[in-house]
């Protein structure tokens, strides 16, 4: 008789869908279901989530009880509040449910399912996708957590004396490195162009993920600004590809139509899938400063778009400058306008980049060696934890 399947919890919110969805999304799609059962719980049934994971196939069902922890939200009296009023429902359901493990995989999950693991006696896993001086990381993981997952050296937690680094692992997300299987560029770019009304020979840089002050979509916009400037008989469109929190594309507009470039400047918001937007582009530009480890920058590799992205935070261990990308210094939009351009002006390299990148980036971000990496994790999970090398 074949033994039970080891249940693992997923817990999200499921009011926004990002990059960690899709990651998390690729895990649960491919693990070994004969060792391992996804017990994926949202929030929100109704919500971007939902309809995603509807489409994917992936089940889920309603947590019993609502956080109500909105993104950002300050660590004070009310979030407290709001987790001790949960726990109890949160273990209650962990133990009906027999879960072993719960794996949770942001800043809204970690404290309030990670707290009722422990009561559940369920092995916690956190997965890392922030920057290392997240509060959580430094204070809560530590003590709360079984085991921490990093999605880049970056996001993982410096050595202290209290710290989670020596329970950590680092493993790069999951990408479906034949995801240009069947995609044709210039079908895709002949769409895009027709959608935002640009001729044949526009040039498309593009923008893609959430519009945060992290991700610096207003640099994006002085980037296009400089581009323009340095090349005035270009013509060129900037496409940001993304929802927007806490006003910033009301921000990049009005820089937009400061810098006399609205017209070039196109808000597209959350599309999905986003790949066939990703081939369409010329080049994609990641202004983000300590990103921990992009999903777009692999994606446009794997999908034959060249890269220009901030030499900061987890991009340098996904890019090697002028072989796979080129890297420029963080918050110099002069710096990406004269990267952008170069890609543009000097075909042979930008043609090296591409293949160069699409290899390297098969190699080192495929959904299986992301499966069996976490499943290692999973494995020891019933015992002592230990890094994944």
């Amino acid at each position: 008789m074949n033994a039970k399947a080891t249940t693992v919890c997923f817990p999200f919110i499921g009011d926004l869908f990002g990059g960690s969805h899709l990651s998390a999304l690729g895990l649960i799609k491919n693990l070994d279901h004969s060792r391992f059962s996804p017990l994926v719980v949202l929030q929100i049934s109704d919500g971007p989530v939902a309809e995603i994971f509807r489409r994917e196939g992936v089940q889920f069902e309603t947590a019993p009880a609502q956080t109500h922890l909105a993104r950002g939200q300050k660590r004070d009296g009310a979030a407290v509040a709001t987790v001790a009023r949960t726990l109890p429902a949160f273990t209650r359901f962990l133990k009906a449910r027999d879960a072993a493990i719960v794996h949770t995989n942001d800043g809204r999950t970690h404290i309030a399912w990670g707290l009722a693991a422990r009561f559940a006696g369920s092995k916690h896993l956190w997965h890392h996708r922030n920057d290392s001086s997240s509060f959580g990381l430094r204070r809560v993981a530590p003590w709360l957590s079984h085991h921490v997952v990093a999605v880049s050296k970056f996001a993982s937690p410096r050595p202290a004396l209290i710290s989670a680094a020596g329970k950590c692992s680092v493993v790069h997300s999951p990408f479906d490195v034949n995801m240009s299987a069947g995609m044709e560029r210039s079908e895709a770019r002949s769409k895009v162009l027709a959608e935002i009304g640009v001729p044949a020979e526009t040039q498309l840089f593009g923008y893609v993920g959430t519009l945060v002050e992290r991700k610096r979509p207003v640099l994006f916009v002085e980037a296009l600004a400089a581009m323009k400037r340095m090349a005035p008989d270009m013509k060129l469109a900037g496409l940001l590809l993304g929802n927007s929190l806490n006003g910033l594309d009301d921000q990049a507009k009005s820089r937009a139509e400061a810098l006399g470039i609205a017209e070039h400047i196109h808000f597209l918001g959350f599309r999905y899938p986003v790949e066939p937007w990703v081939a369409a582009l010329d080049a994609l530009l990641v202004t983000a400063v300590d990103e921990p480890l992009g999903r777009t920058i692999v994606e446009a590799m794997l999908l034959g778009t060249p890269v220009v992205a901030a030499d900061s935070g987890g991009n340098p261990e996904a890019i090697e400058d002028g072989e796979t990308g080129l890297l420029v210094r963080p918050d110099e939009p002069d710096e990406f306008a004269k990267a952008g351009l170069k890609l543009v002006r000097e075909p042979s390299m930008r043609r090296h980049i591409v293949e160069t990148a699409r290899s390297n980036a098969r190699a080192r971000f495929s959904v299986e060696r992301h499966v069996r990496e976490i499943t290692r994790v999973h494995k020891t999970a019933c015992g002592t934890l230990l890094p994944v090398t």
